[in-house]
């Protein structure tokens, strides 16, 4: 097969370069219709029934087929076996990015997750509560892709936020059935389990886990089960159907975000070899066909050669009609009139991963404020994010970087305001605060700020 991987050039000099830009930026976020009906029947069914329901669903949808909610929970004693058979460079690699991943977010919470309060002048003490959820559940793909750097991307910030309970949910479907493209005719006791990821989940600390998957594993996370205990935030990817029901299932428990598909954008300043710039555009291009890979540059020639390596490349890669559909569909190479302008447009997209591919990185830093993750340098590959840098790679996509943020300790916590205020302080405030009660008709508001500036409370 003769697979050409052809991303747009564009040029900002171009007359036609704002709506080229749209029209390569533009994709869908809304769901069908048909899958927002069927997500909606499987949340309500498990709400109703529970554990049945959820081992129907396994069984129709992964071919998985058991008896009871116990026969597809994982043990301790699963994640140990699967830990100690995988080769020895897997599991230091697991535990090398695992150690990573822990320092950074444990210095996060050190800056950002602490309690604090002071008193003012009046003796009056403020301040915040920082408290872990209690209980969460971390959804971890399986079946046609397996994903152990991020369940270490989920589960170790809420062990390091203080949660106690950790619940992964992850498919095991049957091959053949509907869950890896199959036509779901045949079932099985057995699914097919991912040795990586339940070693993973031995180094990341998972409390309890099920082969579950799906929009019923997020409707038995959110509303509990006989066997699946309810949980208080729902973080991890998933397809559509886990999408939807995320979004459906928010209100009753958090959810850290909706995803969509993967991106990076490079910033280049010419100076990166054109064969490691094109590598990193396939790094996201390979997840699937819907991914955007994004180069700018001011310098022609640099994304000639760009295409010239992409063109010598994509042969040589197994997701390669992937990584084609991908660049041709959705890529792009833009010619900048400098690297301040490529900035500004970087700040426009708002990319999930952006690169700056620079002899000079630092230059351009501050003059980008819009990204999930910004990789300083020629040697900051994307990659290494993804797996073992420390930084969260469960990152804000399709320009929600804009308000959003990486994952985080922070979403494993809540913070409670604390406020205790002095006998002086009540005099100060309760003048303060009954004034905007009455200009509000608030009369019981009012009163009870009065009532403290008159009577003291005697000690007993």
């Amino acid at each position: 097969m003769n697979l050409v991987a052809a991303p747009a050039r564009l040029s900002t000099a171009a007359a036609t370069f704002e709506a080229d830009f749209a029209a390569r930026l533009h994709w869908s976020a809304d769901t069908d219709a048909a899958i927002e009906q069927r997500v909606a029947d499987i949340l309500a069914d498990v709400q109703k029934r529970g554990d049945a329901a959820v081992l129907e669903y396994t069984a129709r949808f992964d071919g998985l087929s058991a008896p009871n909610m116990a026969a597809l929970e994982l043990t301790q004693a699963d994640f140990k076996a699967a830990f100690d058979a995988i080769p020895q460079a897997q599991r230091d690699a697991l535990q090398a990015a695992a150690k990573r991943v822990r320092s950074y977010h444990e210095a996060q919470k050190k800056a950002s997750g602490e309690s604090w309060s002071y008193r003012d002048e009046d003796g009056t003490l403020l301040g915040q509560k920082v408290t872990p959820l209690d209980r969460v559940g971390i959804y971890v793909p399986g079946g046609k892709a397996a994903y152990p750097s991020s369940l270490l991307m989920n589960a170790i910030p809420a062990h390091v936020a203080g949660v106690q309970e950790i619940i992964m949910v992850v498919p095991t479907p049957v091959r053949g059935s509907v869950a890896t493209g199959g036509t779901g005719e045949g079932t099985s006791t057995k699914g097919e389990r991912n040795e990586l990821v339940l070693a993973a989940a031995y180094v990341a600390g998972v409390t309890r886990a099920f082969t579950i998957g799906g929009a019923q594993a997020v409707a038995a996370l959110a509303y509990g089960t006989e066997t699946v205990p309810k949980v208080d935030k729902i973080t991890g990817p998933g397809n559509a159907y886990v999408a939807s029901a995320k979004k459906r299932v928010f209100g009753t428990v958090g959810i850290d975000m909706i995803a969509g598909p993967s991106e990076i954008l490079v910033l280049a300043d010419g100076t990166t070899p054109p064969d490691w710039v094109a590598m990193d555009l396939f790094s996201q291009a390979e997840h699937d066909e819907l991914a955007q890979s994004i180069l700018l540059c001011p310098d022609a020639a640099y994304l000639d050669a760009v295409q010239r390596e992409i063109d010598r490349l994509l042969p040589t890669m197994p997701r390669a009609e992937i990584i084609a559909k991908s660049l041709t569909g959705r890529g792009a190479l833009i010619l900048t009139k400098d690297m301040e302008e490529a900035c500004a447009i970087s700040n426009r997209i708002a990319p999930e991963h952006l690169e700056v591919s620079s002899t000079d990185p630092h230059r351009w830093e501050p003059l980008l404020r819009h990204a999930g993750a910004i990789f300083l340098g020629a040697y900051t590959s994307e990659s290494l994010g993804d797996y073992c840098a420390g930084p969260n790679h469960v990152l804000p996509t399709s320009g929600t970087a804009r308000f959003s943020s990486p994952l985080g300790v922070y979403d494993f916590q809540k913070r409670s305001s604390l406020i205790e205020v002095s006998e002086a302080g009540a005099q100060v405030l309760g003048t303060i605060a009954a004034e905007l009660a009455y200009g509000e008709g608030l009369q019981a508001h009012a009163q009870a700020a009065e009532m403290r500036l008159t009577t003291p409370v005697k000690p007993r």
